[in-house]
């Protein structure tokens, strides 16, 4: 197909993954600032954990959307899947966000080890975004004249 015809899509990703990293920074914040308040033995805000929830749900999203731009977009322009590193960058990005979205769900009193998993997860999530910019950015290029 031609590339005009996949400029709207490319847009949405671009758009995606921006609301994305953005979204991430959001849950940073707002995770750290439960754990001070965790630690210090202070009480926090109602809304915050109702808010942390919400962010991430709409990041889950957003990753979705990202990766159904992404394989519509290949498959489009190239016919087929795995002509870069981005699409194994992009699948860790996608497990990753799973994988917290779950392990935040689960952490309770009775199941504190699941605040670790989330934890960690989110910190490799950190790495995996960097790899998926890196990799996108790559591609980006072989789209640009």
């Amino acid at each position: 197909m031609d590339l005009p015809s996949f400029l709207w899509l490319w847009k949405i990703a671009a758009w995606s993954m921006g609301l994305s990293l953005f979204a991430y920074s959001l849950l940073a914040i707002s995770g750290i600032w439960m754990l001070n308040r965790r630690v210090s033995k202070r009480p926090r805000p109602t809304w915050l954990r109702p808010l942390h929830y919400t962010i991430g749900g709409i990041m889950v999203g957003l990753v979705f959307l990202l990766l159904l731009v992404g394989i519509v977009g290949t498959l489009g322009h190239y016919g087929s899947l795995g002509h870069s590193s981005h699409l194994i960058a992009g699948l860790m990005v996608v497990v990753l966000v799973l994988v917290s979205a779950t392990s935040g769900l689960m952490i309770s009193n009775y199941y504190p080890s699941w605040r670790s998993i989330h934890v960690k997860t989110n910190i490799i999530l950190f790495l995996a975004f960097c790899f998926v910019s890196l990799t996108g950015w790559s591609v980006v290029q072989k789209y640009l004249p």
